[in-house]
């Protein structure tokens, strides 16, 4: 029998249903921020993962689905969204035109990683990115607007935040989380020490207990951090007081991919276990220009919806549509015809099988329709059809052209 590859699973009832419920309201409260649905493809170009993720993440350097296809070309299934939405926003031209612009998007991602709870090797975001916009209150509405999409679904979460710096405090501090990392290599696993020289800041990001005990007392960027970059972040910081929202500054917080610039934040949720992260992002302010496109800022966002699904309750679903039976063969064919006309207006579940009428309406009740219609000889005769309504229990003859 062929399985499901390791890693990746089919979304089935009655998990489909909070997908649905996820996707319908998250996207909802995206537009009313302002942000339009944009879709771009599950497989692109490897370059574009290396150099927008960087080579010293753990996605390019062990993660990714990367292959060469039939016509040479080295392509790798998307690890993540935001590459994809910039290459597209460039490649559009959007980035020579004046103006802020929003999107969000979801769908699958792919990491060749062990599987665990709310790890898998197929997972789905959903994510939003704003460009053209460097003032640091958009820090605090794509802040405000994750904050609001795990409120509505009741996910108990803290915040975290930190300011990566830009390209003016990052030099220097590096330099000096160099010289701190170089003292202590030895005991830093290969991991970090591979780090050291592609990427130093990754470090933080480091699960292993033994690094985070040697990294105690490394140098932390908060303190070296340039003017342009303290006052953006104390922004950030006092706006979310005003506004009562509780948070942590983590200054270990450094986000699991190498473009992010100045704010970086997570959500992050006991209810998960040791995968705790909900969701999170951050700014991107070089990553346009880096990936050849004009110097345009960048902020957003990614919720790993796998990791926050089975906290989601549905409301209590309300009874809808029609079920539509017949008692005998013979009623079948105008039974047919009757519910492909409801249809265009209502939702209609037909039984092709004749059964009786309790039997017709176990089923109705079970599908949580409102209407259950039978159809029997005597309502064929009279060109009439039994309607009950599942929810008062009232029920009518109806004639056949009024349904």
């Amino acid at each position: 029998m062929i399985k499901a590859l390791r890693g990746m699973k089919d979304i089935l009832p009655p998990l489909n249903k909070k997908f649905e419920y996820f996707l319908t309201n998250a996207s909802r409260i995206a537009s009313n921020y302002g942000f339009e649905f944009i879709e771009t493809p599950v497989l692109e170009e490897t370059s574009l993962f290396k150099r927008s993720v960087g080579e010293s993440s753990d996605i390019v350097g062990k993660e990714m689905y990367e292959f060469v296809d039939k016509g040479g070309n080295s392509v790798c299934l998307r690890p993540e969204g935001t590459a994809g939405v910039v290459r597209s926003f460039i490649q559009n031209k959007y980035d020579r035109i004046l103006g802020v612009k929003r999107f969000f998007y979801y769908g699958p991602m792919f990491r060749y990683e062990r599987p665990q709870k709310g790890r898998l090797r197929q997972f789905h975001q959903f994510g939003v990115e704003c460009f053209g916009e460097n003032n640091p209150l958009e820090d605090v509405n794509i802040i405000l607007m994750l904050k609001e999409i795990l409120d509505f679904f009741g996910i108990n979460y803290s915040l975290k935040i930190n300011s990566l710096g830009c390209d003016k405090c990052l030099p220097p501090f590096r330099q000096r989380l160099v010289k701190f990392l170089t003292d202590i290599e030895d005991g830093l696993c290969e991991d970090c020490k591979r780090r050291i020289v592609t990427n130093p800041i990754r470090v933080f990001d480091c699960k292993n207990k033994n690094c985070q005990k040697l990294l105690l007392n490394a140098p932390r960027l908060g303190s070296s951090l340039c003017e342009e970059c303290e006052e953006s972040f104390n922004f950030v910081k006092n706006f979310l007081n005003d506004l009562g929202i509780e948070y942590e500054v983590d200054s270990s917080l450094v986000r699991g991919l190498d473009y992010y610039t100045k704010t970086a934040f997570e959500f992050v949720s006991n209810d998960l276990g040791a995968q705790n992260a909900v969701a999170g992002g951050g700014r991107y302010d070089k990553l346009v220009e880096f990936l050849d496109g004009k110097n345009v800022p960048g902020i957003g966002f990614a919720i790993g919806i796998e990791r926050i699904i089975n906290l989601i309750n549905l409301p209590q679903a309300k009874r809808e549509g029609y079920y539509f039976g017949a008692l005998d063969e013979k009623e079948i064919s105008l039974l047919y015809k009757l519910a492909v006309k409801k249809r265009k207006n209502e939702k209609v579940e037909i039984s092709y099988t004749p059964k009786n009428l309790k039997a017709h309406l176990k089923i109705a009740d079970k599908k949580n329709v409102k209407y259950c219609v039978i159809i029997g000889e005597n309502e064929l005769k009279n060109s009439k059809v039994w309607i009950k309504n599942l929810d008062t229990k009232e029920e009518a003859l109806v004639d056949m052209e009024k349904l």
